[in-house]
């Protein structure tokens, strides 16, 4: 039976969480969206209250953390600062093809030192032709001996100039192949960071591969397992992204509740009017409905219980409802909505790609569908 109400070991992290964000996270917020730069800082003391690498097996020295405990944890973390929170959580994304398929000589290689202390790791799939059509990359893998030697260019990739090792997926002629890429191989060209809409905090970056040799103890699973291992990743971590898009709705919705209680016009307080009341009131239900579809998906995920519809559910629907927020955040503001004095514009900003990256809205439909078309009737 599901039951969401958080446990006292849940609440308990969810408060850390939200201490967190309200000393660290909210307070510096504006400043590295302006700046653009790295939150390293921010990131050391997240590491060192634990909020780093919640995923890590505990034999591999990490916190095992269930998805849907770290879902409650990411919330908080985006109410203050999406992009910020994006960087505490990017490592995630690469490492759970590890923590998925790795063998245990490359857990203790790869994941163990990142519990020892901080650094970074990059998942890098998407390619100018291949963003969410991950079975067209076209980086290729060619044996040579002992190693592969990879070639090819990854673009967009998050935490992609400060990374210590990658997750690539490259082709072994024709077969889509994962492989664990340490950061400090010969070959490795780190591109600029790039100019987002959003989320300036995060590091995004091109990644080129030129000529890189990579250990055949590196590869992941066999040749060809990489497709369903990158896969398989995505119903791990969608629901945390999704999580990180109900983080927006949950600021959207404080802050133009705020000030619809505070702001007056024609002598009654704006919240007294349904144009304005009505507008809280869909939003408040929309991010239940979002949380809802969210924890239901990582609670399935917990369980080892297939949640590929569910995941796909809960990351397209709570990206649009973070959208929809900021965008109702702005109106309720008015003139002081439209600029960057306060929040809401840089809201707007960081919800669209919630629509975009880790696949787009329409991928996720198209996940819904191929369930559905195997469903003989719905129950």
């Amino acid at each position: 039976m599901m039951d969401f109400s958080p446990s006292p070991e849940q609440q308990e992290r969810i408060e850390k969480a939200r201490a967190f964000t309200r000393e660290w996270i909210s307070p510096n917020a504006a400043r590295y969206d302006r700046s653009g730069e790295f939150p390293l800082d921010i990131c050391r003391e997240a590491f060192k209250q634990g909020l780093m690498n919640p995923h890590i097996p505990r034999e591999y020295g990490g916190l095992a953390e269930p998805v849907l405990d770290h879902c409650m944890v990411m919330e908080e973390l985006c109410t203050g600062c999406s992009g910020i929170g994006t960087v505490i959580d990017a490592n995630g994304l690469s490492q759970f093809p590890v923590i998925l398929a790795g063998t245990d000589a490359q857990k203790r290689r790869f994941l163990a030192p990142m519990t020892e202390e901080l650094m970074f790791s990059a998942y890098a799939v998407t390619e100018p032709e291949a963003g969410s059509d991950v079975s067209r990359v076209k980086t290729s893998a060619v044996k040579v001996g002992t190693d592969y030697v990879l070639n090819g260019v990854k673009w967009w990739i998050t935490s992609g100039s400060v990374a210590s090792w990658y997750f690539v997926l490259a082709r072994v002629g024709e077969e889509p192949t994962g492989f664990i890429v340490p950061a400090d191989s010969p070959g490795i060209v780190r591109g600029p960071k790039e100019h987002n809409l959003g989320q300036h905090a995060s590091n995004t970056v091109r990644v080129t591969f030129e000529d890189v040799k990579v250990p055949e103890a590196y590869r992941l699973g066999a040749e060809g397992d990489g497709f369903n291992i990158a896969m398989s990743t995505f119903n791990h971590t969608r629901p945390g992204v999704a999580a990180g898009a109900n983080g927006i709705t949950k600021a959207a919705l404080n802050i133009g509740l705020s000030y619809a209680k505070r702001r007056r016009t024609f002598d009654k307080k704006l919240i007294s009017y349904q144009g304005i009341s009505f507008k809280l009131a869909e939003m408040m239900t929309r991010l239940d409905a979002a949380r809802a579809l969210t924890y239901k998906s990582a609670w399935l995920c917990d369980r080892g219980v297939d949640n590929a519809r569910e995941a796909a559910q809960a990351k397209w629907f709570a990206a649009d409802v973070a959208m929809h927020a900021a965008i109702e955040c702005a109106q309720i503001l008015g003139g002081y909505g439209y600029t960057n004095e306060m929040p809401a514009e840089k809201l707007i900003r960081d919800a669209k790609i919630y629509q975009i990256y880790e696949g787009a809205t329409e991928i996720q439909k198209m996940i819904i569908v191929a369930k559905l078309l195997r469903m003989k009737e719905v129950f």
